[in-house]
């Protein structure tokens, strides 16, 4: 099977996988951290298929779905890559990918990565800061009931993933619980580059948001 056929068959199934998913979380986030992660990929030179399978299924079953399980996801990457008959050291590869490069809470140790787990975590970490970021975060705090600021309600430091799957913070907390702190923690240099300009667009983004809160 050459390497366009899994890649075909993968857009395919995960577009129809999440037909209909409205918290940020749907095909056409895949698709842009698709792209991203083979931009990201070209430039650090890592292996491409492994890289585009994983930034593809990398959230074909979200684990804040699946009350926090992050097996979920990964298993149904690997049995959908085994319907595909593919080398089982590559879908090995891909299942520890889409198994670990989830953000969990600021003080939640990361697990060692790949470097192609560093690509697809790093197009998968731009696509929630910046502009598109922004919208994601608004989108995703609606869909969960979160009020969109409560100057009372402080920003927390969540120790574990099951304290951050839980937070019932606002979409202003969001921010400084986990966007603004995606730019010290990208993995590659290419990434690193996106993410500066990204880090300053939300920078700005709050300082205006907070400027007419407080002035109207």
């Amino acid at each position: 099977m050459s390497p366009s056929g899994p890649i075909d068959r993968t857009v395919e199934y995960v577009k129809s996988a999440l037909a209909g998913e409205g918290s940020g979380h749907d095909w056409w986030h895949v698709y842009r951290v698709w792209q991203t992660a083979k931009r990201i990929g070209e430039a650090e030179r890592a292996d491409l298929l492994i890289v585009e399978l994983a930034a593809l299924l990398h959230d074909i079953a979200d684990w804040k779905a699946h009350q926090g399980d992050s097996t979920v996801g990964a298993e149904v990457a690997r049995n959908w890559l085994l319907s595909l008959d593919l080398d089982h050291g590559l879908i090995e590869h891909v299942r520890q990918i889409v198994a670990d490069i989830s953000f969990k809470g600021a003080g939640v140790k990361q697990p060692e990565l790949s470097l192609e787990g560093e690509v697809v975590q790093d197009a998968d970490r731009l696509d929630a800061m910046g502009a598109m970021g922004i919208a994601r975060a608004f989108a995703y705090g609606g869909a969960r009931g979160r009020l969109i600021h409560d100057p009372t309600v402080k920003p927390m430091e969540h120790h574990t993933a099951e304290s951050y799957l839980k937070s019932g913070g606002t979409t202003i907390n969001h921010f400084h619980e986990k966007l603004l702190l995606l730019k010290d923690r990208m993995n590659t240099p290419t990434g690193s580059e996106i993410a500066e300009r990204r880090h300053r667009f939300m920078e700005e983004y709050l300082r205006r948001f907070h400027e007419e809160w407080e002035r109207g």
